[in-house]
């Protein structure tokens, strides 16, 4: 398997692990503040990090990658993780997937800032399509749903997608030289001291009481959305290009549709499927034209 092939792999694995994100968010602050739940998320995978950087005999960051590390920290282990947190107070997950249609233009962006990446004028083309379909099909779904918009709600995502595309773009450089799970794990290494002791100041005053689902929410968010995710997802955009693979992130709502109709077996609108099939059309027109 070639180099930019395994890197699509593996961005495609990590984003059918990221597909249940913000659901799981969702339900996991029906039983949590969502600052406990920001920092509880990153002091569990943030000890895991620790345990399988001692166990490999990771050597430390250079003093020049700490900058790097620091602003994808601030980026997928504090910002997003928290802005969404709150959102998600004021809009429901099914809301929220507007904005996550607008990450990979974001990713992509930040790829060109932060990682020297120079697509071509086609590939923004099939970006802002592909971005726009995403957006306004999930748009028009809350409105024909009846969900009422909220403008804090819709502000905190947009922050969340401003900072998380820049992590992703700043953790898939470093990934070229570090490692994609090495940078995620010192990103969640670096953050530790100052979450572990906030997780304790901000957890729950009892834990009697607290729904399972929302413990299985925390737990989903912890292992699989803060660390072996981003194990995939870093090592897919190092690989395969930061832009190109960005653009996978497309196609994260529809994995939870089919989730949805597989495991609930809710129905499927021939509308999304058509929708489906041109934002993979999307997908592949920025993949050729990413370079």
């Amino acid at each position: 398997m070639d180099k930019t092939t395994s890197g699509w792999l593996n961005g495609l694995i990590g984003v059918v692990i990221f597909s249940g994100s913000l659901p799981a968010t969702r339900i996991a602050v029906t039983g949590f503040d969502p600052v406990f739940l920001t920092v509880a998320r990153a002091s569990i995978a943030g000890l895991l990090a620790l345990a399988l950087l001692f166990l490999f005999r990771q050597k430390r960051p250079a003093r020049d990658d700490l900058t790097s590390l620091f602003i994808v920290s601030f980026g997928v282990v504090v910002g997003f993780p928290l802005l969404t947190a709150l959102a998600l107070r004021h809009v429901t997950s099914a809301h929220s997937i507007v904005f996550v249609g607008l990450l990979p233009l974001a990713t992509a962006i930040f790829a060109v800032l932060r990682g020297g990446e120079r697509p071509r004028a086609a590939f923004w083309f099939f970006s802002c399509v592909g971005s726009a379909l995403v957006a306004g099909y999930s748009l028009w779904n809350s409105l024909a749903a009846g969900i009422s918009a909220s403008l804090a709600g819709d502000l905190l995502m947009l922050g969340a997608i401003i900072v998380c595309g820049l992590g992703y773009a700043e953790g898939a450089a470093l990934s070229r030289k570090l490692g994609g799970w090495q940078v995620i794990s010192w990103a969640l290494v670096l953050s530790l001291p100052v979450m572990l002791p906030l997780s304790f100041f901000t957890g729950p005053q009892t834990l009697a009481g607290i729904d399972p689902q929302a413990w299985g929410g925390l737990a989903y968010v912890s292992l699989f959305s803060m660390l072996i995710g981003f194990i995939f997802w870093y090592r897919g955009l190092a690989l395969g290009g930061i832009a190109a693979v960005g653009q996978l992130q497309l196609l994260q709502p529809f994995f939870g549709l089919v989730l949805a109709a597989t495991l609930l077996h809710e129905e499927v609108s021939p509308a999304m499927v058509g929708i489906t099939l041109v934002v993979v059309l999307c997908v592949a027109g920025a993949r050729k034209f990413a370079r």
